[in-house]
């Protein structure tokens, strides 16, 4: 049995309380499509390899984390925005997007996801203000970890295995505290070593932070923007799947070593 659009994307949209957050592009449904549906992809961006899978899997609409409308909206549909608008449009296939809103969801969302991979105890906090909301979490493991096993932690639960691409580690020899924020947030570093983490776990890097760290004497790591924000995708096609009964949704990940 298919579903209304706006049913769907509503449930999304309230869920992920959409209205609290002042975000760097719109979020809830970017593109319209069909309205009907009943097949969804999730994924992390609305690139035209992922657009072009979900077709391939006969979706209706595909939810991402990142859209295609960012800022102050399209001020040009030209090159790879127009072909990824080309084939959402000629095959009636919807796009909503969250990005904010999924990376702080507390069941739902990247960090929680990553928290939960790294096996952080239950005790979380919040820290560092992006657009006036607390978007990093911190908490510890049970028992304190070394530097090295705490890395090879983040290699086992969020890189398969694969050793993090940039580390650097000026933090203490144990790990006592951790603090994360998925995708490009080398920017809370300072608020992570502020509330007395000894290691910090994000995405990708600014020049800056690499010496910022040894200023800090905290241990960074970025372990891949796409790789620390699958999280929110994958739960929300669970999410959906458990909302509506029949609705056929699934995650679609696109490789990326960034």
């Amino acid at each position: 049995m298919p579903f209304h659009l706006r049913d769907v994307v509503g449930y999304l949209d309230a869920t992920l309380e959409i209205t609290r957050f002042r975000d760097y592009a719109p979020n809830g449904l970017q593109v319209e499509g069909a309205l009907e549906v009943e097949r969804v992809v999730t994924g992390v961006s609305a690139s035209a390899e992922l657009i072009s899978r979900a077709i391939e899997l006969r979706a209706d609409l595909v939810v991402v984390h990142h859209g295609v409308v960012w800022g102050s909206g399209l001020t040009k549909i030209a090159g790879p925005t127009a072909r990824r608008l080309k084939l959402l449009l000629g095959n009636d296939v919807s796009l909503a997007a969250y990005h904010l809103p999924l990376d702080k969801h507390a069941r739902l969302g990247n960090n929680t996801g990553l928290a939960d991979a790294l096996a952080l105890g239950p005790v979380r906090e919040s820290f560092g203000d992006v657009r006036g909301c607390e978007l990093g979490v911190s908490g510890s493991w049970p028992q304190p970890l070394s530097r090295d096993e705490a890395i090879h932690r983040i290699a086992g639960g969020v890189l398969h295995g694969k050793s993090p691409r940039f580390v650097f580690p000026y933090g203490p020899a144990t790990v006592r505290k951790v603090g994360l924020c998925s995708g490009a947030a080398s920017d809370l570093l300072e608020a992570a070593a502020a509330v007395g983490c000894d290691l910090y776990l994000t995405g990708e890097l600014a020049e800056r932070a690499g010496e910022l760290a040894k200023e800090l004497q905290i241990t960074l790591v970025a372990a891949g923007h796409v790789a620390t924000e699958v999280f929110g995708a994958m739960r929300l096609a669970d999410e959906l799947r458990m909302k509506f009964p029949g609705l056929h949704a699934e995650f679609v990940a696109v490789d990326s070593p960034l």
